[in-house]
């Protein structure tokens, strides 16, 4: 499968299940303490920057987007799907949303002071994880902060529904935190703390804070 071809079916996936998505992500973070205090913690970390915009680059519907501004940050969202970047704005009317890829991030050199990709590379094959994750460098001012948020396993899944019972074509890429923070390194960041969660659970995950060098 082409570039173009999974980014076509990942495009297409979520403006189907858009509205559905962001009806059960709405409140999410309410009953996820660990979550919030990661972003709690990452907001600091901008601060501690110097401050400026951030990215939340995989925003879908801008929960998460909204809630950082919650946190005094100043962040904005992109995502792939145009139906998920209606109902951002729709919900966040006050906040700025744009379509855009991680394939080919459309973000001046250096111009973000922080920038996150919150469970929003699980789409992303193998072999565009290293593109992507140079964009993110490029786009990373000195010393800003770099939040990786995924799905933790192995292996791949072909997802065909999802969201209230509506059709989808995404693979699921689940990823070991040692691979994706190898990842990291060769693409230039420090990589600078792990945090492992739900490890019991039906749906382990990950997040790795790193930092793009002074």
């Amino acid at each position: 499968m082409g570039v173009d071809d999974w980014l076509a079916d990942t495009r297409i996936s979520y403006d189907t299940v858009a509205v559905s998505y962001a009806d059960q992500l709405r409140d999410a973070l309410a009953g996820l303490p660990y979550l919030r205090g990661a972003l709690a913690l990452f907001a600091d970390l901008v601060r501690a920057a110097g401050g400026g915009p951030v990215a939340d680059v995989g925003c879908g519907p801008g929960h998460i987007t909204a809630h950082l501004h919650g946190l005094g940050v100043e962040a904005f969202g992109v995502d792939l799907s145009p139906a998920m970047i209606d109902v951002a704005r729709a919900d966040h009317p006050h906040l700025r949303f744009e379509v855009g890829s991680m394939t080919d991030l459309d973000l001046p050199d250096a111009s973000v002071a922080g920038l996150l990709a919150f469970w929003s590379l699980i789409h992303i094959p193998d072999d565009a994880i290293p593109t992507v994750l140079g964009h993110f460098r490029r786009a990373l001012k000195p010393g800003g902060p770099l939040l990786v948020g995924f799905h933790v396993g192995d292996g791949s899944q072909l997802k065909t529904e999802g969201y209230g019972g509506h059709p989808m074509k995404v693979y699921v890429h689940r990823r070991r935190p040692e691979r994706v923070s190898a990842w990291l390194r060769d693409a230039g960041f420090a990589v600078e703390a792990e945090l492992l969660l739900d490890l019991d659970g039906s749906r382990p995950g990950a997040i790795i804070y790193a930092r793009q060098p002074a």
